[in-house]
């Protein structure tokens, strides 16, 4: 793969990082226009109106979960009235449609062996949603939200790690190819507290998903872990906003993604903040793009705010690169015939992100769905 490799480091005069508006109600919010930064990769003709959060839901998602011992799921839960507000007219909107909040709890001290599987059904409705994931001091779990079927859906997930807790989360977005899913991630992690938030995006016609990280107590480690795929006229996008607020916290992120088809679009943003009490942070981004044909585009922004000198360290990168043909004759060369020699190449792009994931259950069913979504390719 020809690779072009951009690699920088902004350093600029603190200010005042806060949003312009954070709500619940998404009347306090303007109406967002392909003209806002937030905006701009984002079709917004193809969002079946969400980003004006007024759109009445036509229906509901159903939701299952499987039940393992040292967690607790609760389906509908009273909404509660002191929430942090959203930062985007979409996800407030979300909110004030819903009646009820769904919340899974991983109990204290809890060391769950069997993952919780979270699925979220499709029916072709306009629908919304919020999940609540609490892990409580010193548990630790794997929890899968897997996102199926067709919808309209604007669904948020709430993701609270207390003291000494750990999880993973891996979100997987395996629409029907009409889907349209808007999402904010948000991640609180407590004192030592740690999280591996996994985005896997295949399915969909426009998936825009955007994970955030707030420490809310020193020693807390993120882990950030993405992996898309956008065939003809999909468009994928991800927004990540990592604030390293508190001393000694660490975050890495890793995201990759692959485009084939006419029209294939994925939009990666990586924004990480080191405040000037962060001191002793360690963090490191990286998002790595493979165009496989022609008529697709790949848009890849990192960012890096320091406002501190006494770090552990910091950087970022970003790599876009076309399918190299040279690879294909060096294994044809070798008796491999193309076929092959494509899927072998494929597979080590994508092989040593799943690796990171780490979670034997989902690496079989993306491996297969990558290859069933490349256009008869591979």
């Amino acid at each position: 793969m020809t690779e072009v490799k951009e690699r920088e480091v902004a350093i600029v005069p603190p200010k005042d990082h806060t949003p312009v508006v954070r709500s619940l109600d998404p009347s306090d919010f303007p109406t967002p226009t392909s003209r806002d930064e937030e905006f701009r990769f984002t079709p917004m003709s193809r969002l079946h109106n969400l980003h004006q959060g007024n759109v009445t839901a036509t229906g509901s998602m159903a939701l299952a979960v499987n039940k393992v011992a040292g967690s607790s799921f609760e389906i509908a839960g009273a909404k509660s009235t002191d929430r942090i507000g959203f930062t985007d007219k979409i996800a407030a909107g979300a909110w004030s449609q819903l009646e009820a909040v769904s919340t899974l709890t991983i109990e204290a001290n809890q060391n769950l062996s069997e993952s919780v599987v979270v699925s979220i059904v499709g029916s072709g409705d306009v629908a919304f949603g919020q999940l609540d994931i609490n892990v409580e001091k010193f548990a630790s779990a794997v929890v899968i939200v897997d996102h199926i079927g067709a919808a309209t859906y604007a669904g948020n997930i709430d993701i609270n790690v207390a003291d000494g807790g750990a999880v993973t989360v891996v979100s997987l977005q395996d629409w029907d190819a009409s889907a349209v899913h808007l999402a904010q991630h948000r991640i609180t992690l407590g004192k030592d507290a740690s999280v591996k938030h996994v985005s896997v995006t295949l399915g969909g016609d426009v998936v825009r998903i955007l994970p955030s990280v707030h420490y809310a107590a020193p020693g807390g480690q993120a882990e950030l872990i993405g992996l898309y795929f956008a065939g003809a006229g999909q468009h994928t996008e991800h927004r990540l906003f990592v604030d390293h607020s508190e001393a000694n916290c660490r975050s890495n992120v890793v995201y990759k993604g692959a485009l084939d088809g006419e029209d294939a679009h994925t939009v990666w943003v990586g924004d990480v903040l080191i405040r000037a009490n962060a001191i002793g942070t360690d963090t490191y981004e990286i998002n790595r793009n493979l165009v496989l044909s022609g008529g697709g585009r790949a848009d890849s922004v990192p960012n890096l705010e320091i406002e501190t000198g006494e770090i552990v360290g910091a950087g970022h990168a970003s790599t876009t690169g076309r399918f190299d043909d040279e690879q294909l004759f060096y294994l044809q060369s070798r008796g491999i015939n193309e076929e092959e020699a494509r899927k072998l190449v494929l597979r080590g792009f994508f092989e040593d992100l799943l690796g990171q994931i780490a979670v034997p259950e989902i690496n079989d069913r993306v491996r297969d769905s990558i290859e069933a979504r490349l256009g008869g390719r591979i």
